[in-house]
């Protein structure tokens, strides 16, 4: 689910939290205000909640340690498959992952990485501008040492204009941004039009963000302190605020929750910093490792059913209708 939220009522209060990312986080916050503009009692926190991590004033988001932990996992046993039929012809696989403006979910793959030679071999940025002929000839470059080459691209990767390689304009999602219609086939096509190499794509989808199978112990842990805080914060009669995750160290990992303005999250995107990738902008170096690397610690005590994984089934209620209609 990428965006969640849940009403409750006691003691004739009544609590919103939503829990999601850039788009979600601006929504509780026009919440909060219009709450107190027509001076309704309701207290609103924000739950970072997306895999894409792209918010600001918190180290990371939850969600984002079991993204990558699931990502790099794939990329390292498709990269064990398509290495081991290598032939002197070489091939290519392109995998693209979630992350629309900000690539933190594709640089998260670099943790599959143990030898220099590991893949994945390239990772494009929606950072780092694509430069086509930079691309093509580090694919060739990696093809000609290891036969192989695996690419990990995000799906809004862009051009030097800024233009989203894989967009289409005439085609918006439900926030009006255009949908994104494959980075991976369109790089696809240009490898197989100008190198001749053998190519092909795996696109990981909704797989990515609902693999709770293979989550992040870390991550389901401080998934549920960012829900506890924001519980009391909202009894202690706070509003208008999103939890965070601050770190205080890496060694070993030690973090800790607080509270943080809505009004300074709402619609401000956070990036990766350009002195966490390589000059050549086409792998993130180890100042983004040590950042990334807690976040995938530890696996669930998943319970299983029929040797499949057994999930909670939620019973939503809804809360009485209290104001009237909003005026168009």
């Amino acid at each position: 689910m990428e965006r969640l939220f849940q009403v409750f009522e006691a003691h004739n209060i009544r609590y919103f939290f939503y829990a999601g990312g850039n788009d979600s986080q601006d929504t509780a916050h026009k919440i909060h205000l219009k709450a107190r503009e027509r001076g309704y009692d309701l207290r609103v926190i924000g739950v970072p909640k997306t895999i894409d991590n792209d918010l600001p004033h918190t180290d990371h988001c939850p969600g984002y340690g079991s993204v990558i932990k699931y990502n790099a996992t794939t990329v390292l046993e498709v990269a064990t498959d398509v290495g081991s039929m290598a032939t002197d012809d070489g091939s290519c696989c392109i995998i693209e992952v979630m992350g629309r403006a900000a690539g933190w979910i594709a640089a998260g793959t670099i943790l599959a990485k143990r030898r220099p030679e590991d893949a994945p071999h390239i990772i494009l940025l929606p950072e780092i501008a694509f430069d086509q002929e930079q691309f093509l000839a580090k694919v060739k470059e990696t093809v000609a040492r290891h036969k192989y080459c695996i690419v990990v691209v995000g799906e809004g990767l862009k051009d030097s204009n800024g233009e989203e390689v894989a967009a289409d304009k005439n085609n918006l999602d439900a926030f009006g941004h255009p949908v994104l219609s494959g980075a991976a086939e369109y790089l696809k096509d240009l490898v197989q039009d100008k190198l001749g190499t053998k190519t092909r794509t795996v696109k990981l989808g909704y797989a990515q963000r609902a693999a709770a199978h293979w989550a992040s112990k870390l991550d389901i842990d401080e998934a549920v302190a960012c829900g506890e805080e924001a519980v009391k914060a909202a009894i202690n009669g706070i509003s208008g605020m999103m939890v965070k995750i601050i770190r205080l160290q890496n060694h070993p990992y030690e973090w800790k929750t607080d509270l943080h303005n809505l009004g300074e999250i709402a619609n401000v995107e956070h990036f990766i910093p350009r002195d966490w990738i390589s000059d050549d902008g086409f792998l993130p170096n180890e100042k983004f490792v040590e950042y990334a690397r807690p976040l995938i610690v530890g696996d669930p005590e998943a319970p299983t059913e029929n040797g499949l994984p057994k999930y909670a089934r939620l019973s939503m209620q809804m809360v009485e209708k209290q104001l009237p209609a909003r005026e168009a």
